[in-house]
């Protein structure tokens, strides 16, 4: 149920809250009072599946590692800018593994400037640096604009020796989360659904199926839409006023998710770039001056859209196909995606997953 809003006036306490949110549940479920607001109506929960249980906790540690170590690297490189500038000269990426390396060894533009060409080949990985990159480097180092205050050089090598290492156990840390969570992933029957589809990867997957929990608890697709944080909102008046826009809710991480996902897409030439390329002309503004299309994101939303729906018809399909099932049966293969299909829908072949139920017919009886 949605969060409730307190009646104004009111002083907040724990105990009337509970008793408003038990008041409603007890009005909706037991004496089945009818709600005209659609938001206040109340639905009972399914819990979720086995892979989303184990996912959902590993997922969020990961995004809280993801973050942690964005911080570490901000750091890092606010003290290479500080200690030694030129460095990026030559290592593009001050935060790179081989740079990472350079700078714990060798932590101030003396060390590297005075160090032996022997020791400074230990830092390097297959031919990279070059020798002339280390020729250079040197010389960078020798003439640096970095500071020269013995005190804060101190302070600022063993800050940026600390976040080394902490830099490095939270990579460790990602990388054995991301094989626990590609293992749970291939192993589950909604894995192997979302995996089918050409852009997913197996951290999309895990992320989608951790945000879903379970299919069950969306009636249609618009609500999946909504609750990733991708459906539309229009606004008109007459013909004089029609804005298209995205609603506010939604997850914020779901709606980053299904963004990269659907740049994929495009990006691998897959039939979402297909449809990408048709939706451009038709819902972008042609510049004249640079002769691009302008506001693309509404191409990029639709396809979204379109994959979102694909999502939720597939996963819809094999639940329903396991409840179904007599309780020892042992399940079919699930129904994953085909590009060949999916390439006879958008030629006009279209053929519905849900089976249709047959229609009523009048049958006019002649008398005898």
């Amino acid at each position: 149920m949605h969060v409730q809003r307190r009646e104004s006036g009111m002083i907040k306490t724990d105990k009337r809250d509970a008793l408003g949110l038990a008041n409603q549940l007890y009005n909706q479920l037991a004496l089945g009072v009818q709600v005209s607001d659609k938001l206040q109506v109340v639905h009972r929960a399914i819990p979720p599946s086995e892979a989303a249980a184990q996912l959902k906790g590993l997922m969020r540690h990961r995004y809280e590692l993801v973050n942690e170590a964005t911080q570490r690297k901000n750091k890092l490189t606010a003290i290479c800018d500080e200690l030694f500038p030129e460095l990026v000269q030559v290592l593009k990426n001050p935060n790179l593994p081989i740079a990472l390396d350079l700078r714990e060894q060798f932590p101030t533009p003396q060390a590297v400037a005075t160090a032996s060409p022997l020791a400074l080949r230990q830092v390097r990985r297959r031919n990279h640096p070059s020798e002339a990159e280390f020729v250079l480097l040197q010389q960078l180092a020798a003439q640096s604009i970095g500071t020269k205050d013995v005190a804060r050089q101190r302070g600022l090598v063993l800050e940026q020796s600390l976040l080394i290492k902490e830099l490095r156990l939270m990579q460790e840390h990602m990388e054995r989360l991301d094989m626990e969570v590609t293992q749970i992933v291939e192993h589950s029957r909604e894995g192997q659904i979302l995996l089918s589809i050409p852009p997913i990867s197996p951290m999309y997957a895990a992320a989608i199926l951790a945000t879903i929990g379970h299919i069950a608890n969306f009636e249609d697709a618009g609500h999946l839409k909504s609750y990733f944080g991708w459906a539309p909102k229009r606004a008109q008046t007459g013909v004089s006023f029609d804005r298209t826009s995205l609603t506010s809710g939604g997850s914020r991480e779901m709606k980053k998710v299904m963004y990269l996902v659907a740049w994929h897409a495009i990006k691998d030439g897959t039939e979402w770039a297909s449809l990408y390329k048709r939706l451009v002309p038709r819902l972008c503004t042609y510049d004249e001056r640079t002769q691009t299309y302008k506001g693309r994101g509404k191409a990029v939303g639709h396809v979204i859209g379109r994959l979102i729906t694909l999502i939720y018809a597939l996963l819809k399909q094999d639940d329903e196909t396991l409840s179904h099932l007599v309780p020892g049966t042992k399940p079919p293969e699930p129904t994953l995606y085909d590009p060949k299909i999916h390439q006879q829908h958008r030629t006009g072949h279209y053929q519905p997953l849900e089976k249709r139920r047959p229609e009523n017919r009048i049958v006019l009886v002649q008398p005898s």
